[in-house]
């Protein structure tokens, strides 16, 4: 298997985070990447530097004015004579419009955002669209079929960033963006399996009136935790898309016993739905010490799930999504790519 790694993450370099009534370090930071790499090395996995793509491959997925906005968001930032990174204010509720984009920095933020956890700094672009790259690479490696299967080791991750907002650490969709690119290149249909803790909103959004890429997520209770307003078992799609969406949230304390059972049920989605090639958002922060979670998966169960992706038997690309446990983040992502490697 061969992993796509971009240095340029580092430049999303984000030291603080608003989180939980307090500023603490970033849970979201570059050692995160730099452990995963370490361990991918360590098992003897060869690494590969992304292919530059053009942007219109970003854009299939996320509207331009969206994109435009990122792309400059943080150098307007420091036009205004503000130091540190770009931050947002406010955002739109029941009762306020939303129909209107702002024209100050500060509403375009709030605008284009729906959480403070995600500071926009001064290289998150060029990370952004590195990461962007990372998984455009990986798909086109199982799409020519060079590659059974690809890890990406996508940072900023992306599952949290949809058509036109980001958030949850995310900024592009990484998992849409390539899945996107699998279907522009003679996939007729594509599955993204998302095994992150938490709802991948985004990926979900982006997908949600189309039948041709179907989102099967394994996640947190929404009633419980994050992103708190998508991500129930009732949300099946909408139009053409009715029957392709399919979310499997779980209470907190979920242990192997719990989500295998989730698991099952979602490849027997994938399965179902027949597809050409499938996408797995890949986050680890379901392992029972991370320390913004509240499942109880063990580094061996990882294994576990890499035999039960494997099993699907579909040219397969891993993206990395969440993992914040950083002792294990990289034993806990070799771990699924070594149980998919030995089936």
């Amino acid at each position: 298997m061969l992993t796509i790694y971009s240095g340029d993450h580092l430049g999303h370099d984000v030291s603080l985070e608003f989180n939980r009534g307090r500023l603490t370090p970033a849970f979201e930071r570059g050692e995160r990447a730099e452990r995963v790499l370490a361990a991918v090395r360590a098992a003897g996995i060869a690494v590969k530097d992304p292919v530059a793509f053009p942007l219109d491959a970003v854009l299939r997925v996320h509207r331009a004015a969206f994109v435009e906005f990122l792309s400059g968001a943080h150098a307007e930032w420091r036009a205004l004579g503000r130091e540190g990174d770009a931050m947002p204010l406010a955002w739109a509720i029941r009762g306020f419009r939303s129909d209107r984009v702002p024209s100050s920095l500060d509403g375009r933020l709030s605008y284009y955002s729906f959480d403070i956890s995600s500071p926009i700094a001064a290289g998150t672009w060029r990370a952004a669209r590195s990461a962007a790259d990372v998984a455009l690479t990986g798909a086109a490696r199982i799409a020519g079929g060079r590659e059974r299967a690809a890890f990406g080791l996508c940072r900023p991750p992306g599952h949290h960033a949809a058509s036109d907002y980001y958030g949850g650490y995310c900024f592009l969709n990484n998992a849409a963006i390539a899945a996107q690119h699998l279907r522009d290149n003679g996939a007729a249909r594509v599955a993204i399996l998302d095994v992150d803790y938490h709802h991948g909103n985004g990926t979900q959004e982006i997908f949600y009136s189309r039948a041709d890429v179907m989102y099967a997520s394994i996640h947190a209770d929404p009633a419980s935790d994050f992103p708190y307003f998508l991500g129930y078992a009732d949300e099946t799609g909408a139009g053409a898309g009715v029957g392709f969406n399919h979310n499997f949230p779980l209470g907190r304390g979920a242990d192997w016993a719990a989500w295998s059972v989730a698991l099952e049920a979602a490849c027997g989605a994938v399965e179902a739905y027949g597809p050409d090639a499938l996408v797995v958002s890949l986050g680890v922060d379901t392992f029972q010490g991370d320390p913004i979670s509240r499942f109880r998966l063990e580094s061996p169960d990882y294994l576990r799930i890499g035999d039960r992706i494997a099993r699907l038997g579909l040219p397969t690309l891993f993206l990395m999504e969440g993992g914040y446990a950083l002792e294990e983040i990289g034993v806990n992502v070799v771990n699924v790519l070594s149980g998919y490697q030995d089936r």
